[in-house]
């Protein structure tokens, strides 16, 4: 609506037959100051534009530099805080820098009291393995010399008996052997038994 009656406006300055016409173009009658008509019309459009933009562009505007100075002033609390927090972490540091070597020493200490207690452990189980390795060692040379002695008994008993079947066999003539086997199965059937 207000569109439309300043085109109204400005088509009766613009058939106006008061403003002179030079052939070329419009001219005003006094070279500083334009036409009245203009001028109020000029005026009118004008505050018509700064009551929009305060109206609608203002609010706009004021809440986005709200916006940005609590950003800004966001960012300016955060660099306050991770300053304070570097200079107390750079204190720290510095605390801890000047007691670097009791730290270390410490921790020389620490490693080599564990070293000392590893091989304490390695030590006893190292000693502990030898001493079964050795009982079992033992156990298996007794069991060895058991089953060698008893093996040499096996053998010494065979040979012992072939020896002496091939000794009887060749000192003793058939009427002799009979007579013994006779003998000693009267003494078993008398009851008697093997006498040595």
């Amino acid at each position: 609506m207000i569109a439309a009656q300043l085109n109204v406006m400005v088509a009766e300055v613009l058939s106006a037959e008061s403003v002179p016409n030079d052939g070329i173009g419009s001219t005003s009658l006094n070279p500083f100051l334009a036409p009245m008509k203009e001028v109020i019309i000029g005026g009118l459009a004008t505050l018509i534009v700064f009551i929009m933009l305060f109206k609608y562009a203002w609010p706009a505007i004021k809440k986005g530099m709200n916006d940005r100075t609590a950003r800004i002033q966001g960012d300016i609390d955060a660099s306050v805080a991770a300053r304070s927090q570097a200079e107390v972490d750079a204190a720290d540091i510095r605390t801890s820098l000047g007691d670097v070597d009791g730290e270390r020493s410490r921790l020389f200490a620490e490693a080599d009291t564990q070293a000392a207690a590893l091989l304490e452990d390695g030590r006893l189980r190292l000693t502990k393995e030898i001493e079964e390795l050795e009982a079992k060692a033992v156990a298996d040379i007794a069991a060895a010399a058991g089953r060698g002695a008893d093996d040499l008994r096996v053998d010494i008993a065979r040979y012992s008996s072939h020896a002496i079947e091939a000794s009887v066999d060749a000192t003793l003539d058939d009427a002799t052997q009979q007579e013994l086997i006779e003998s000693f199965i009267a003494r078993v059937g008398s009851g008697q038994g093997v006498t040595s």
